[in-house]
């Protein structure tokens, strides 16, 4: 691991995929590095709706162990409990205020027709907020930017050098050709850059694909 070469870096990019609100508390955690990539939106009905009532639009209250919708209604239970596997928090607002609330049928569809939030415990809900509000910031989107490189490389060498499946058994040897393939990807970029030859902004096509190959 990097952290026991003492080679941590400060800033760790990923894409989409990997990231999460605990993997990112837990790199700040435990060594200090800051996890930038970008976080998952709330996938929810009112949220893919744009709508009012999106959870985002409730004011959540830890302290106090209470939320208040858009319409002003404070919850009436706070619940901890677990829903698979994980620690969650059940916020039911009080009947009624929901049944009578205009808004109701845009708030809810529940069949108890009272709205209900199912929140993350404090350190997880506030750090994916925050995550969520910073990634749309112009200095998260310069510094994130990085990413398209990396992206680059590793398509670069996977379809150059063709490392996207082991072409030999055991670790040595694999660990070898991907020494062969990262030395081949450096000495094409370096043929670039003296050559002058641009950057490529299109895909490559398979023929193109194979003069890059015979030219390593």
């Amino acid at each position: 691991m990097l952290a026991d070469r003492d080679l941590l870096p400060a800033e760790h990019l990923m894409d989409a995929g990997y990231p999460s609100t605990a993997n990112l508390l837990a790199c700040r955690a435990e060594y200090q590095v800051r996890l930038i990539a970008p976080m998952r939106g709330d996938s929810s009905r009112h949220a893919r709706t744009n709508s009012p009532y999106a959870r985002s639009a409730f004011t959540i209250d830890f302290d106090q162990q209470r939320a208040t919708c858009p319409q002003g209604h404070r919850s009436a239970t706070w619940n901890p409990t677990r829903q698979d596997g994980q620690d969650v928090i059940v916020v039911s607002f009080p009947l009624s205020a929901c049944i009578t609330c205009p808004a109701r049928t845009e708030c809810t569809r529940s069949q108890q027709r009272r709205r209900q939030l199912t929140l993350r415990p404090r350190d997880l809900h506030e750090a994916l907020r925050d995550a969520r509000a910073e990634q749309h910031t112009d200095a998260w989107k310069q510094t994130y930017r990085a990413r398209a490189g990396i992206e680059g490389t590793i398509h670069q060498a996977t379809a150059v050098t063709g490392i996207h499946q082991a072409r030999y058994a055991g670790l040595g040897k694999v660990s070898l050709e991907h020494a062969f393939a990262a030395t081949a990807v450096n000495l094409i970029r370096l043929n670039a850059w003296w050559t002058g030859t641009p950057l490529q902004r299109t895909r490559t096509t398979h023929l193109n694909r194979l003069d890059l190959t015979l030219a390593v």
